[in-house]
């Protein structure tokens, strides 16, 4: 006697319910892949990350500077209470301390001229560059009113130029400041604060050079290497600051932006700042130490863009709705042409879809993204075609599936790409493949 098969075999391959139910199943499977996916470029993301940041080590790091700044010692005085142990008797004494004042120029000019070029490890690529410094100006007024500090007890001839940078390592000149055409040489003091080191001159005798030239001229010219940025804070009372380079992909970054519109031109850029005391919110003068100004500061970043990671990592966040898309394409074609499918031909198909982000990722290690997108896209698309041909035996069908797959495919690349019509763009294009699907499914029978 012939075994019939079960009712519940025969609702799985005819019911268009459990097709359906089939389809959702696989598709969230395939959620799992794509997981692992989104975790591959994070992973290649952060060794592009090391890589870069180990050249940047070896050859140097960002570049900030500010200064010169006058650092001046006084006295102050506090009291001390002495008791004699024998008469009980209790005294006060003066007891003289030093403290620091640190004065910023009332003008500052800063000239740098910066020359980029790229260094390559293995397949991963980063600017690094040379530059040359001036740093120009004066010190008009040095007040100590504010402390009420008697002339008496400013210790004028061993004041100290301090000059404060990220970078030490990258110095590849004998840095000296010059005050009134004098010069005196730079060294570390061996302090780091801030991320910042300190270069410091031997002791100036500003007072002799007050008494003379009333102002305090300086000039500081030295030579630096770095990756990565170049910014200054704008410690004088006017700031005036002008950067050149041959480097065409300036990004301007800080607090303060150029002022000149030809700023970019086809051999670079040359841009240029004025920054007055009454833009940045702190004075010309400090009594507790040097705070960090780094939120007011202003440059040039001559990092090289490096997108496709995140460009890809944004793909794959489409992943689920590309999956779940073309099995619905081809949900609709077994539907209403009867065609019979099996699961195996939903994952496989799935399978093909989810190689596709891997493919990205790789070739857009050796390529830019806009190459990598298309020959991975293409490679799917025709692949799934083929496959669609064979299994549905028509022309048709794999006409519709190819178009189809396109379509969706540079969809999303244009949402990709988008940045600030991103979802307004996406929104209507998913409205569209609604209707479309609705107007498609109008009349099919869903009662089995």
């Amino acid at each position: 006697m012939e075994q019939q098969p079960s009712k519940f075999l025969t609702w799985i391959k005819t019911s268009t319910t459990a097709r359906m139910m089939m389809v959702g199943f696989l598709s969230f499977v395939l959620i799992i892949p794509l997981i692992f996916i989104e975790d591959l470029i994070r992973e290649r993301s952060y060794r592009q990350e090391t890589v870069v940041n180990q050249i940047s080590r070896q050859w140097g790091n960002e570049v900030v500077i500010y200064g010169p700044v006058l650092k001046i010692p006084y006295r102050v005085y506090t009291e001390k209470l002495i008791t004699n142990e024998k008469t009980k008797q209790i005294t006060r004494e003066k007891v003289a301390h030093i403290e620091y004042g640190y004065f910023f120029p009332d003008k500052l000019d800063i000239n740098s001229n910066i020359n980029p070029e790229k260094k390559k490890r293995g397949i991963y690529t980063t600017a690094v560059f040379n530059s040359t410094i001036l740093l120009n100006g004066r010190f008009d007024s040095l007040d100590f009113s504010k402390k009420e500090v008697k002339n008496k007890d400013i210790l004028w001839n061993k004041s100290k130029v301090l000059l404060k940078t990220t970078n030490v390592k990258g110095v590849s000149s004998t840095v000296s400041v010059k005050i009134n055409d004098k010069a005196y040489d730079l060294s570390s003091n061996g302090e780091n604060a801030n991320n910042y080191y300190s270069l410091e001159s031997k002791t100036i005798p500003i007072e002799e050079i007050i008494k003379q030239d009333k102002t305090i001229g300086f000039s500081v010219d030295f030579q630096v290497r770095g990756s990565k940025e170049v910014r200054f804070i704008p410690i004088g009372k006017e700031t005036i600051a002008r950067i050149t380079s041959n480097w065409k992909t300036a990004n301007f970054t800080g607090e303060f932006l150029p002022y000149n519109s030809d700023k970019i031109n086809k051999n670079g850029f040359d841009a240029k700042w004025k920054i007055l005391d009454i833009n940045r919110p702190f004075s010309q003068e400090h009594f507790s130490g040097l705070p960090n100004f780094n939120e007011f500061d202003f440059g040039v970043n001559f990092k090289i863009p490096v997108d496709e990671y995140q460009k890809s990592e944004r793909s794959t966040k489409y992943g689920f709705l590309v999956i779940s898309l073309t099995f619905l394409v081809f949900f609709l074609i077994q539907t209403i042409s009867k065609i019979n499918m099996h699961p195996f031909q939903y994952l496989m198909i799935g399978l093909a879809l989810v190689m596709f982000y891997t493919l990205l990722v790789s070739i857009s290690e050796h390529s830019d993204f806009l190459k990598a997108y298309g020959i991975s896209s293409i490679a799917v698309i025709g692949l799934i075609t083929l496959y669609a041909k064979n299994i549905l035996k028509s022309n048709k069908f794999m006409l519709l599936v190819g178009g189809a797959l396109s379509v969706l495919y540079a969809f999303i690349f244009i949402i990709i790409q988008l940045e600030s019509y991103a979802l307004l763009v996406g929104s209507v294009g998913l409205f569209a493949i609604l209707a479309v699907v609705m107007y498609v499914s109008r009349k099919i029978d869903w009662s089995n």
